[in-house]
């Protein structure tokens, strides 16, 4: 059975950090695509950040470019979701998601694409 269980979450002012974890038990991320999720309104899911099974491509929402930064750590089967200089408009339920993943070059940022999906962590930015 697939779990992912997000952590890191919490309270921030504007312009802090904060590193969200992503620990997977039955599905290694070395085999698989990943991405991270958060509501919006209007959507189901708004796309944040996205990595390929290889590691070595992501992409990410124009709105979190240059200031998130995804990353994996084989050894711990962890995603990071390295966030700095955060905003109000940042406050949400992080979801992190995967799908195994045949194909080492795609990246994924619809949120169909995916089908794992943890419980969330929040992040809230005041000022």
């Amino acid at each position: 059975q697939v779990q992912l269980v997000e952590s890191g979450g919490g309270l921030v002012q504007a312009g802090d950090s904060l590193r969200l974890s992503c620990a997977a038990s039955g599905l290694t991320f070395s085999s698989s695509a990943v991405g991270w999720f958060r509501p919006a309104p209007g959507k189901e899911r708004e796309f944040v950040a996205a990595m390929s099974r290889s590691g070595t491509l992501t992409n990410y929402a124009d709105s979190v470019k240059g200031r998130f930064t995804i990353s994996r750590d084989n050894a711990k089967n962890t995603v990071y979701l390295q966030m700095n200089s955060l905003k109000p408009e940042d406050t949400a339920v992080y979801n992190c998601a995967t799908r195994l993943e045949l194909n080492y070059g795609l990246v994924y940022r619809s949120s169909s694409n995916y089908h794992y999906w943890g419980q969330g962590t929040q992040v809230t930015v005041s000022s």
